[in-house]
C-alpha cells in the first residue's frame, strides 16, 4: 500500500504548473513499483529541460527525485526549454523542433513490451507540432502502469504556436489517461 493520491494500475496523468510536485510524483510512484514488482520490464522517458528562469528552476529530471536502478531502461533527453531559451519565436520553434527529433527516437528505441512505462515532462516531444502524441501513447498501451506528468499553465505563453501544440497534446493525453491528477 502507497500514500499516493492514484492506484498504480491502467493510465496516470499528473498536471499542473512548474514547481507543484508533478516530477516528485511520479518518481514517488517509479518508487512504489519498482518496490513492490520489481525493475522487469520498466521503462523511463524523461523529457524534461531543466532551465533557471527569474531564478525559478523550471522543470527537472526525475532524478532529482529518485535514484534509477541500473537495471531499468533510462533515457533522458537533452531537452532545450523552448520559450524559456528560446530568444525569438523562430529560434524557440527550432528548440521545440529538435526536442521533437530527438523524442521520437527516444520513443522508437525503447524496449518493446515494456510493463511499466513513466515519463517526465510528457507534452516537450509535441511542443513543435511534429511528433505525434499517439506515438507515446501506443507505446503505453497495454502495460500495467503508466504514469505521465506535464505542464499545464498559462505561465509561459498561451498564443504562440509552440504553447498551442502543448495544448493540443496535453488535450490528447487528458482523453488518453484513465484518470488525472491536478496539482
Amino acid at each position: 500500500m502507497t500514500d499516493l493520491p492514484f492506484p498504480l494500475a491502467g493510465t496516470t496523468l499528473v498536471t499542473g504548473p512548474s514547481n507543484v510536485g508533478k516530477t516528485r510524483l511520479t518518481a514517488r510512484a517509479l518508487d512504489a513499483w519498482i518496490d513492490e514488482h520489481g525493475t522487469d520490464g520498466v521503462v523511463i522517458l524523461d523529457f524534461a529541460p531543466e532551465v533557471r528562469r527569474d531564478g525559478r528552476l523550471l522543470g527537472g529530471f526525475l532524478t532529482r527525485f529518485t535514484d534509477v536502478p541500473d537495471d531499468v531502461w533510462y533515457e533522458r533527453l537533452d531537452a532545450h526549454a523552448p520559450r524559456a531559451s528560446g530568444a525569438t519565436v523562430s529560434a524557440a520553434l527550432d528548440l521545440a523542433t529538435e526536442n521533437a527529433r530527438q523524442s521520437k527516437r527516444m520513443v522508437e528505441s525503447a524496449p518493446a513490451d515494456p510493463c511499466a512505462v513513466f515519463v517526465n515532462d510528457a507534452t516537450i516531444p509535441f511542443q513543435a507540432g511534429q511528433f505525434d502524441p499517439t506515438a507515446l501513447l501506443s507505446y503505453c498501451d497495454g502495460v500495467e502502469v503508466a504514469v505521465c506528468n506535464a505542464f499545464e499553465s498559462d505561465d509561459l505563453g498561451v498564443d504562440d504556436g509552440i504553447s498551442r501544440n502543448e495544448r493540443a497534446a496535453l488535450d490528447t493525453l487528458r482523453s488518453w489517461a484513465d484518470r488525472v491528477v491536478e496539482r
